[in-house]
């Protein structure tokens, strides 16, 4: 990729999800909601299923906006890296509206989010803290509320560029992050220090706003880039399986 591409606005009512299981055998198993990356689809991290404990169940969610060159976003950028606050809003009580409707389903929620699909996980746990068992990002951030989300034009991800979003703007009050700090939910925030994509300031914002709010573990891993390591898949496992009981 070498520029970010507007996407079509053909988003289904509900998403397309990628299962682990039929729905006849997903009874009493725990719910894992998987968050592909910007430009990407429901089959980018489903390579990753074998490693994860078999307790779960895997629902690897399309994004609903299609991209040009293919692909999809969870909301869409302009050429100049901008994204509307308001489509970052759209998307995530889109997604959260989904999510809802399978919880009852399944022993427990988490929820797993690569890059651009780790802002929209920790924007859920940051709507509805107790909904959820765990979350793991991996190569990602949280969205600052003062700033709009977008993506690095060379390669598929997501980094945060600053918006005209202010404390009166569409993500303010969007978050409950006092009920997150009550909480104190687990997560899992895997990266590499060389990740070429997510931006020092948005690394800095996500690891301040998790210091504060959430029961953090974080692990640093050399040479994965924008990626994930099989090491880093093999603690995602563990933390997995030791959190959801």
């Amino acid at each position: 990729m070498t520029e970010p591409q507007n996407p079509s606005y053909a988003a289904p009512t509900e998403p397309f999800v990628r299962w682990s299981r039929p729905e006849a055998e997903r009874a009493g198993t725990h719910l894992l909601v998987v968050l592909h990356g910007y430009g990407a689809d429901e089959n980018d991290l489903f390579g990753i299923v074998p490693e994860l404990p078999e307790k779960f169940t895997i629902a690897s969610v399309r994004a609903p906006l299609a991209m040009d060159h293919g692909g999809y976003t969870w909301f869409p950028l302009t050429n100049s890296l901008q994204s509307s606050p308001l489509a970052v809003r759209a998307a995530v009580e889109d997604l959260q509206a989904w999510v809802a409707t399978q919880r009852s389903h399944f022993a427990s929620t988490s929820l797993l989010g690569f890059s651009m699909g780790m802002a929209m996980a920790t924007s859920l746990l940051r709507r509805e803290p107790e909904a959820y068992a765990c979350v793991v990002g991996l190569s990602g951030f949280a969205v600052d509320p003062a700033m709009a989300p977008g993506a690095q034009a060379t390669q598929p991800g997501a980094g945060v560029v600053p918006s005209e979003v202010s404390g009166t703007g569409p993500l303010a009050g969007f978050f409950d992050d006092e009920a997150v700090k009550a909480a104190k939910p687990k997560v899992f925030w895997g990266r590499d220090q060389a990740d070429p994509v997510i931006t020092q300031d948005k690394v800095e914002y996500t690891h301040a706003w998790m210091n504060e709010h959430v029961d953090m573990t974080k692990v640093l891993y050399a040479g994965i880039g924008h990626g994930i390591g099989p090491q880093e898949l093999r603690h995602v496992g563990e933390f997995l399986d030791y959190t959801v009981k």
